[in-house]
């Protein structure tokens, strides 16, 4: 099953801006990591597990703090998330949210995450493929605070988790008691963050302040508004674009979305003169649009958010609707501005 994925990591420009904004250098973590010290500026770059995690470990050693994770988390909140993480803020509902941060994945790591209920209680955990080793402590650290984040933005609420388990052997720190808010034990089997299964049912809005104030006014629009006086079909593409990233739209999902039934819903594209069909291609080609536009959106992270189950179909999809691969049409349309 392994040998399918490859041992390939993609680094988000989100995660460079990160870095300097706690006060690193992206030069001097990967010289300490022993990597290529021109990396962060190749994009389009990737790296090997083994190779990532020397990156997080090599942070780790140059910030010799033990809640680094906390000010990198914090530092992302200021240079703005990549799209992905707005994607999964506007699921409907925190189940919803961690599946699309899953499928991501999938995408750009061979690392998977992994959901499980016991009960009241849900277990979630990382598998990663080609580890020879442990995750470093800031990496698992960081993860489950996103995740955590991902919750709290999502509902509008201070979420916290019933416990944290960690393989490690030490005492908790400052930040780890302030953020997580909950019990935390140490020596484990696996890395575990565990939360209350009803929280994951908690829905999330997808107009609270602190979401708001994440999204860019380009990402906004593409990732669609309900706008009332607009055309149903319209409001149906609205809905589509918030939707795709969870996977392949239902009319189901749709209609409640939208207050009507399946049959209402279908009558009503069909008086504007379209189909279910025709609205979600629409939707797609100019979702895909919108988000190639921004230069620093990666092409997997746009497959993702557009619903396709990979890159390869995304590819294939696109050159249906444009004659060309979505690098050959950013590079027609898109003016990077340079610093």
């Amino acid at each position: 099953m392994t040998n399918s994925i490859p041992d390939k990591c993609r680094l988000q420009q989100s995660f460079w801006s990160a870095v300097e904004a706690t006060g690193m250098s992206p030069v001097a973590v990967l010289r300490q990591a022993r990597l290529p010290v021109t990396l962060h500026l190749d994009t389009g770059r990737f790296v090997s597990t083994a190779q990532f995690f020397s990156l997080w470990n090599a942070l780790s050693d140059l910030s010799g703090d033990r809640d680094y994770w906390l000010r990198f988390v914090q530092a992302t909140e200021s240079v703005g998330h990549q799209p992905m993480f707005v994607a999964a803020c506007l699921g409907s509902d925190f189940r919803d949210g961690i599946g699309r941060v899953a499928r991501f994945k999938q995408f750009t790591m061979p690392e998977r995450i992994a959901v499980e209920e016991r009960g009241s209680e849900v277990h979630i955990r990382k598998r990663w493929f080609y580890a020879e080793g442990l995750e470093p402590d800031l990496s698992v650290d960081v993860s489950f605070a996103f995740l955590l984040s991902l919750g709290r933005r999502g509902t509008g609420q201070r979420l916290t988790p019933l416990r944290l388990e960690l393989t490690r052997s030490s005492a908790p720190t400052a930040g780890q008691n302030s953020f997580f808010g909950c019990p935390i034990v140490y020596e484990k089997a696996d890395d575990v963050l565990v939360l209350k299964a009803s929280d994951l049912d908690l829905p999330f809005p997808g107009h609270n302040a602190e979401l708001i104030d994440i999204l860019t006014p380009a990402l906004e629009e593409s990732l669609g508004r309900l706008k009332p006086r607009s055309s149903f079909s319209e409001q149906v593409k609205a809905v589509l674009k918030r939707g795709f990233a969870s996977g392949r739209p239902e009319v189901s999902a749709v209609a409640r979305d939208l207050g009507t039934s399946e049959r209402t819903l279908q009558r009503r594209i069909t008086d504007e003169g379209g189909s279910f069909r025709a609205l979600v291609q629409e939707a797609r080609k100019e979702l895909g649009r919108k988000l190639l536009a921004e230069p620093y959106a990666d092409v997997a992270e746009v497959a993702c958010i557009l619903g396709f189950q990979d890159t390869t179909s995304f590819y294939r999809a696109f050159r249906s609707w444009e004659g060309v691969t979505p690098q050959v049409w950013r590079s027609r349309n898109v003016v990077i501005q340079s610093v």
